[in-house]
């Protein structure tokens, strides 16, 4: 997974075009300026969307075909006899379906590129543009022409099983086996991230380059698309990189995430646009509450988007517009993006989901859900005294649960045996010391043989969380 790869084809820039997407011939999507793109947007933590990366429906093999024809349509075979990608047929083998790719791939003879990119994209749920992309960054195949042309390049075409440390792993050869195994790596990274070094929804160190005296930054990756490609290439472009285009920079840069951005960009519009991102970072009660905040922003603009929380299915709609400088500083996007919501509550167990919303109102992404339990505030009280005569105990004393009005319960155990009483007797001085009604006080009496005994007793918490021990004593009888 080369990170310093440079394409020594240079890109040919696209003209400008339709100016809706939907209009767009065969699918290219959105072009970019002659001047190409703009690496000044270029954002560490959200290289691409997880919708854009995932896309698997984004182009069809004849659309694919069509973009590689438009990509390279003067294109010669290598010195070598190696074909251009747009001509180039590959045997390719079956692979079972698994969890990383749930389609799998049915193996044919004299396949095309781009319907092996289309079928191993619908196979392993990922984008035929990311495919495309990658083949560029990795190895220039999709411009590649003549001297430019060899079968190394297609042997290692996605650079998977290629260290920037060593030299690649010849049992990851062949364009067909590249394109798949980048594609089920990818999978992987998303299905177990707390294997791998970088991880979405945490500040991470990000190197700039294999030497590691180049050092770091600390870099939020947003979601798990990018975190993948991190996981892929584990560096970020530095100021040099980004500074010099498509050109080199200086003895600390690397260049593939910085490649990525840049070809999508180019070829179908900005990658980390589109998708609504975010952080639920807090999910809070109290004894008749539940407060939610975090940050939200809609990577295509950046005016304040809204957040839908829901509180057991029912929503509310938020606006995303308090200053977080921090996630100013992150994004570049505005500095208004931290949203706060608090709700009344009844005691018990409640669900809570959030949502990013598009300021277009056209996507929206699922930040998380959480359970949260409002569990009320704990009784007080207390056991004030025990009395015996020779055949019976009686306890005395008040407690009193502020979650509500009716009577609290103070279970009183004897000898470990225990009673359920109402606290409801009068006890003016306890509402007046509290601001409660004057029945707050409780009683009991058993009778008991002859002997030393213990007595405790409990206040019974009506919202579900600690029952306080209001006192144990132990006495004899008899």
């Amino acid at each position: 997974m080369s990170s310093r790869s440079t394409q020594r084809v240079r890109l040919p820039r696209l003209v400008a075009a339709f100016a809706v997407l939907a209009t767009f011939c065969v699918g290219l999507g959105t072009a970019s300026s002659a001047s190409g793109a703009d690496l000044s947007r270029f954002d560490p933590g959200l290289i691409i969307t997880d919708r854009n990366f995932t896309d698997s429906t984004s182009m069809d093999a004849t659309q694919v075909q069509a973009f590689l024809d438009q990509r390279a349509p003067s294109c010669v075979s290598g010195s070598d006899g190696t074909p251009c990608l747009r001509v180039a047929r590959f045997d390719t083998a079956t692979r079972t379906a698994d969890a990383q790719c749930r389609g799998g791939y049915a193996g044919a003879a004299n396949e095309s590129a781009a319907t092996i990119i289309t079928k191993v994209a619908a196979g392993c749920a990922i984008s035929p543009r990311v495919i495309l992309v990658m083949l560029q960054k990795e190895q220039g195949l999709v411009t590649a022409s003549g001297s430019s042309l060899s079968a190394t390049r297609y042997r290692s075409a996605m650079g998977f099983g290629c260290p920037d440390t060593a030299a690649c792993d010849a049992k990851y050869y062949g364009f067909f086996n590249q394109v798949y195994q980048a594609a089920w790596q990818f999978n992987n990274y998303a299905l177990n991230p707390t294997r791998y070094a970088h991880r979405a929804g945490v500040a991470n160190q990000v190197r700039f380059s294999p030497d590691a005296t180049c050092g770091t930054s600390t870099v939020y990756i947003a979601n798990q698309a990018t975190a993948s490609l991190y996981n892929y290439t584990p560096y970020q472009p530095n100021a040099a990189a980004l500074a010099a285009g498509y050109g080199r920079g200086d003895g600390c840069s690397s260049y593939g995430n910085r490649n990525f951005w840049a070809y999508y960009t180019d070829w179908f519009g900005r990658p980390d646009a589109g998708d609504p991102i975010g952080r639920v970072e807090s999910v809070t009660a109290t004894s008749s509450t539940i407060s939610v905040s975090g940050w939200a922003l809609d990577p295509s603009t950046e005016t304040s988007n809204e957040v839908h929380v829901y509180v057991d299915g029912v929503g509310t709609r938020v606006s995303a517009n308090q200053p977080r400088t921090d996630v100013a500083a992150a994004f570049r996007m505005g500095a208004n993006h931290g949203f706060n919501f608090s709700t009344a509550a009844p005691l018990g167990a409640h669900s809570v989901c959030v949502y990013s919303m598009g300021v277009a109102r056209q996507a929206f992404t699922l930040l998380g859900c959480q359970p949260v339990t409002v569990a009320g505030r704990t009784p007080v009280g207390v056991v004030e005294a025990v009395t015996t005569t020779a055949t019976t105990i009686t306890v005395s004393g008040w407690a009193w649960d502020p979650d509500t009005s009716d009577a609290t319960d103070v279970h009183v155990y004897i000898d470990g045996v225990g009673t359920a009483v109402h606290a409801d007797g009068p006890r003016p001085d306890v509402a007046a010391a509290y601001g409660t009604t004057p029945t707050r006080g409780f009683g009991y009496t058993r009778t008991v043989g002859a002997g030393a005994h213990s007595v405790c007793a409990y206040a019974i918490n009506i919202g579900g969380g600690p029952n306080p021990l209001l006192g144990c004593r132990t006495v004899t009888t008899g």
